[in-house]
């Protein structure tokens, strides 16, 4: 049931450029606190139907047995209401709170559904309209050279802001870590150990509450500036989409310790530059959660595009515009480049050395025939260094495209974003 404007009796949505509620038709703002209306009183009183209410009391035991068939599969999966604008049928899918109707494009928030969740204590507003999203995205991509050109150039197939559940956690976790460092002198080694311990405090945590998402997306739309938060109210999900929390406890717990493990990892290594000599021998870690969790709804946009066949999901935070994306890029280009780079860096260091080698190594004009061979030796070992750093670099940029491309063609982010309707 949709927030009515009290003046001309249309729908009312949320605006993120004046962070208040805005009716499209007369242009009447209110603050989304003040909104009063009849779809709030009726929340608390409507009853939320179960499924064997709806579809029988058997319907579940059928999908159960795999009697039913695909189509009927999903049908029970989902909820139906009705428009009250123009008496359409909404269908609402699994933890989904908030939809638009498929046939006026009503922003319809069903009241009915929500009110009868763990209704959220705070909310971020959006602060990023669809349009600064989209600039923000085309910014990002304008920067990358190995993008191809139809990527750049892309027109969204869908753009949706989306509310995210998050438990905002405060957590306390202890560990002890012994490090273990590979020192190599000469064709000798020895290994140094060190001890780490100390106590991690971690304040508004915030934990991704949908299991539908990828925490791996989620996690980098942070951060949040939380000091933004409101009270939680419905008016601010007005022609936005939602979704509920279905996170177990068991599942938060996990979570909570997995990112809390990460960041600790993070500070005992700023003593030590992390590489392949240097690693964990032992480590004992806990992670106690404190009971006060807060329950919040996040802002971000969801923009897809198709490429070559393949769906890409880019995030945009909605409140500070960051973009969380992986692009497809032009490997052939890039490892072409990369080996007439190594070439020509090749050819001016050799030229370089070959002047001035006898300068670096202290060795005079006199002796620079005694020592030819030598010199010629370090001369070949330096070059083949530098290559073998431009190529291990270049590696690893592949590697770190290939990463996050895997979560911008994510079929979990995508499958998120699509079960939305316009």
């Amino acid at each position: 049931m949709a927030t009515l404007c009290k003046n001309c009796g249309h729908a009312l949505v949320f605006d993120p450029t004046i962070q208040k509620v805005r009716c499209e038709q007369c242009g009447s703002t209110f603050l989304a606190e003040e909104v009063e209306s009849e779809s709030k009183k009726y929340a608390k009183d409507q009853k939320v139907l179960t499924m064997e209410e709806v579809y029988g009391a058997d319907a579940e035991g059928a999908a159960a047995n795999g009697a039913a068939s695909g189509a009927e599969k999903e049908f029970l999966d989902c909820y139906i209401y009705t428009c009250s604008e123009c008496g359409g049928e909404i269908t609402i899918h699994g933890s989904e709170v908030s939809t638009k109707c498929i046939y006026c494009g009503n922003p319809t928030v069903v009241f009915s559904r929500i009110s009868q969740e763990e209704c959220p204590q705070y909310i971020i507003p959006f602060a990023i309209t669809k349009e600064q999203a989209l600039e923000a995205i085309k910014e990002e991509i304008r920067h990358g050279f190995f993008v191809p050109k139809e990527v750049r150039n892309f027109t969204p197939d869908s753009v949706h802001g989306i509310y995210i559940p998050y438990w905002l956690v405060d957590a306390e976790s202890s560990g002890s870590y012994l490090l273990k460092k590979k020192v190599s002198s000469g064709k000798y080694s020895s290994y140094e150990y060190y001890g780490r311990s100390g106590i991690l405090s971690l304040r508004q945590l915030p934990v991704d509450a949908c299991t539908m998402l990828s925490p791996e997306s989620s996690t980098r739309l942070e951060p949040f500036d939380m000091t933004k938060m409101k009270a939680f109210d419905e008016d601010y999900l007005l022609g936005f989409y939602s979704n509920a929390s279905d996170l177990t406890y068991a599942d938060l717990d996990s979570l909570v310790s997995r990112r809390a493990k990460i960041i600790f990892d993070d500070l005992i290594f700023q003593d030590f530059q992390r590489n392949a000599n240097t690693k964990i021998e032992e480590s004992c870690a806990s992670t106690r959660i404190d009971p006060n969790i807060r329950y919040a709804m996040l802002p971000a946009w969801f923009v897809t595009f198709d490429y070559k066949g393949q769906h890409n999901t880019i995030l945009v935070n909605g409140q500070t515009g960051k973009v969380v994306c992986g692009l497809p890029m032009r490997k052939a280009l890039f490892y072409t480049l990369l080996i007439l780079s190594c070439v020509v860096l090749t050819v001016i260091f050799t030229f370089l050395a070959y002047h001035i080698f006898h300068l670096l190594f202290g060795i005079s004009s006199s002796s620079r025939h005694s020592s030819s061979n030598n010199n010629g030796g370090r001369l070949i070992a330096l070059i083949v260094m530098a290559g073998v750093g431009m190529i291990a670099a270049g590696v690893k940029k592949i590697k770190n495209v290939s990463t996050n491309l895997k979560l911008t063609q994510s079929s979990k982010t995508f499958n998120f974003t699509k079960k939305r309707q316009e």
